[in-house]
């Protein structure tokens, strides 16, 4: 692609980070209607604790989609290309999402509303398997070397940007309604509002130009070597692993500071719905800017450094995270989310850049996918059903604290003997054999 034609990557970033933005919105508005109403919407025989456990198994089923929609969009997405399959990934949570704002209830049409609610949580889950590598692929492959921490960093702000909206969304209408109006029909708003950001999303994305490392791919015919998936494991399988065990804390991590933290601390804390959610979107929005932070930090000293600082700072973290919620102080509560976020985005931020320089162009989209969205079944999709679980089972928050300590173990020793990625030209990984995508780069 000529310069001419070549797309700013200040347009590319904003293109990305929106579209992020607006799919995390959809699937986090999800885990927090799972844990504040849809226990009682879609589960209403079952005693309150049992019917949240039910509603977060509906939420892990989304994880479940994550891996199939990885491996659909990374197929064609290292075949057709990034943006086309970005379009795509879009318009389907979109459409998903404004349907769970138009389900019957269990009292309305009884067994049938779990099942829909369950069947379109499994296409949410299917596009934002396909939409996290797009996005992140399309800056990285825009981007300079130098720089592309930090510029890859920004569609990652999109998951703390998308869960601002939802929280923020959620907290409005907390405001202004009472709880048997927002359980009659209030839950439905942000969910049905999802089809006007899509709109604007989807006008933002159909702007921007193809990544131009893809099509210099293109132009060497090299996508249509073989079946992209099939060379990732072949050539890439370490690389997999690597990014399997890098998103372990961050996911378990995070689903526990954001999802679970409604559930316990309105519970066994004993806090009300407008406060949790208002510490939520405090730290949620210092999570935002912490995460490109973070990304640049890591152009600077490396990728692996920051992301071992927020592996071993979310396990420790932890132990002062629950404490400072059961002080039932708004300000301790607040403090205990905002550092567990700062802290995670150490991971989060140079993830981007970290994942798409280990993988080769013409399977990259399907690497990265499938690398993190098989993480995202064992880690996030489990995180808020097994802490809560833990919480059933010991009445005490001490168990969910050891669970974040051993995800924390598992991304650490993972980390600590990958390989530096820093600096790697991304044309010029050529993925014929697993060393390659594997040596450090000076």
């Amino acid at each position: 692609m000529s310069e001419k034609t070549r797309t700013p990557i200040g347009k590319i970033v904003a293109a990305s980070l929106v579209g992020t933005t607006i799919e995390w919105y959809d699937f986090f508005l999800y885990g927090s209607a799972a844990a504040l109403v849809f226990p009682a919407l879609f589960f209403p025989e079952s005693d309150p604790l049992t019917g949240t456990l039910l509603a977060f198994l509906t939420y892990a089923v989304g994880f479940v989609a994550r891996p199939l929609g990885a491996l659909v969009f990374g197929h064609y997405g290292d075949r057709l290309g990034r943006k086309k399959l970005l379009v795509v990934s879009l318009l389907m949570m979109g459409v998903a999402t404004c349907l769970i704002g138009c389900l019957p209830t269990y009292t309305a049409v009884g067994a049938l509303a779990p099942l829909l609610l369950t069947a379109l949580r499994l296409v949410q889950g299917f596009a934002l398997g396909g939409e996290w590598g797009g996005a992140v692929l399309i800056v990285s492959e825009h981007g300079d070397t130098e720089r592309r921490g930090f510029w890859a960093s920004w569609p990652q702000s999109g998951a703390p940007g998308g869960n601002l909206l939802a929280t923020a969304v959620l907290a409005v209408l907390a405001a202004v309604q009472t709880d048997e109006a927002f359980q009659s029909w209030g839950w439905r708003i942000p969910f049905l509002l999802s089809g006007v950001l899509v709109v604007i999303g989807l006008w933002i994305r159909l702007s921007i130009s193809e990544s131009p490392i893809f099509q210099q791919a293109v132009a060497n015919a090299e996508p249509t070597r073989s079946m992209p998936i099939v060379e990732v494991f072949r050539h890439h399988w370490r690389d997999v692993i690597t990014a399997i065990g890098a998103r372990f804390a961050e996911n378990v991590s995070y689903y526990v500071i954001t999802a679970f933290v409604l559930v316990y601390a309105t519970t066994s804390a004993g806090l009300s719905k407008p406060m949790v959610l208002n510490a939520v979107l405090i730290g949620s929005a210092v999570h935002f800017f912490s995460i490109p932070m973070w990304g640049a930090l890591s152009d600077r000293l490396g990728r692996r450094p920051v992301y071992l600082l927020g592996a071993a700072g979310v396990g420790l973290w932890s132990f002062a995270f629950f404490p400072l919620i059961d002080t039932k102080d708004f300000a301790a509560v607040t403090l205990a989310v905002t550092v567990g976020l700062i802290l995670h985005g150490a991971m989060y931020g140079p993830q981007a850049a970290f994942f798409s320089e280990l993988f080769a162009t013409r399977m990259r989209y399907s690497g990265v996918s499938i690398g993190a969205q098989l993480a995202s079944i064992i880690a996030g999709g489990l995180a808020p059903l097994i802490a809560v679980a833990l919480l059933q089972a010991y009445e005490s928050a001490f168990p969910v604290m050891l669970y974040v300590v051993g995800a924390a173990v598992v991304t650490l020793v993972t980390v600590a003997v990958s390989r530096e990625t820093r600096g790697r030209d991304l044309a010029n990984l050529d993925g014929t054999a697993d060393t390659p995508a594997s040596s450090t780069t000076s």
